[in-house]
């Protein structure tokens, strides 16, 4: 991580293929998102560290992240894990240029990388929420998996009020792993839905499930075969969690409706790719399917 430490504010240096404006118009995509708010060009994001909540004022300029803390400067120690939280979700340890040199000798690729240069992967540093979201997500559209996240996060997360705004964490699997079934059905979840996060919540408050644990995995398929042991976690969810949360590159959602639909748009076609033609339309992307799934997921927000 590259940074330097003020008592005030932090300041982030990423990598040269970094486009702050870009990364804002995939966290603008949904007006129901509860988690961070963009406001002038500067993103505000509630960040837990340790038994604290810092509010984090997010914004670009002179080629560097620069962080201030609206309400009060934290001490240098939670300062640097506002820094690492910050640096993991703009995946910003990824070398993008490598992905670059690939795009540019791909038919669908090429236009994207150069329409959307500098764009990294919004990542989910936190497992429980990029499981839970990506459960919430399973066959029902985006407004309404932002409906109910967003109830979720109301009805069990923590907040903090600033000026006129109010500004939320995720849930911790801690107070999730106490609920009832009937708890989630309330907001609307499925009962099946319900089942598979408490579960989830459960098994990493026992120390059964952690990112720490599939990350010492480091194989790719040893890595999605555990999660998918996990009750409610199939092939797409699986494939979900890795590139969001676990940095897989090589992790590709190749059912997923969205990577779908943006490959119909791409090649002007009159029906949706079958399975059989995204994997031969893929053949050049080895080793970086999670960075063009996001790219062409990016291209369906034009």
């Amino acid at each position: 991580m590259n940074w330097a430490d003020y008592p005030s504010h932090i300041e982030i240096y990423p990598p040269k293929e970094f486009n702050f404006k870009e990364c804002l118009v995939f966290l603008e995509r949904s007006d129901q998102e509860i988690l961070h708010q963009v406001k002038n060009e500067s993103l505000y994001k509630l960040i837990p560290v340790d038994e604290s909540l810092i509010l984090c004022k997010i914004r670009y300029s002179d080629e560097c992240i620069k962080v201030d803390f609206p309400i009060s400067a934290p001490s240098s120690e939670k300062r640097k894990k506002a820094a690492e939280y910050i640096w993991e979700w703009f995946d910003l340890d990824c070398k993008l240029g490598e992905f670059y040199q690939i795009a540019g000798k791909d038919n669908v690729l090429r236009g994207l990388v150069q329409d959307y240069y500098g764009l990294r992967i919004m990542c989910i540093p936190d497992l429980f929420e990029a499981l839970v979201w990506a459960i919430i997500g399973q066959q029902i559209n985006l407004t309404f998996a932002y409906t109910l996240k967003k109830r979720f996060v109301e009805q069990f997360g923590e907040s903090l009020r600033f000026e006129a705004d109010t500004f939320w964490v995720f849930p911790t699997f801690e107070k999730i792993a106490s609920l009832e079934v009937e708890d989630l059905k309330k907001l609307q979840f499925s009962t099946r839905k319900a089942e598979y996060v408490i579960h989830i919540a459960k098994a990493m408050t026992s120390g059964e499930l952690a990112k720490e644990l599939l990350l010492q995995q480091q194989d790719y398929q040893q890595i999605k075969a555990s999660l998918m042991a996990i009750r409610g976690v199939g092939a797409w969810t699986a494939d979900y969690v890795m590139m969001k949360c676990l940095h897989q590159t090589t992790a590709f959602p190749i059912a997923d409706v969205g990577l779908h639909h943006a490959l119909k748009n791409q090649l002007g076609l009159d029906r949706k790719p079958t399975i059989e033609e995204i994997m031969d339309i893929a053949v050049n992307w080895e080793g970086w399917q999670a960075y063009a799934t996001f790219y062409l997921w990016r291209s369906l927000y034009d």
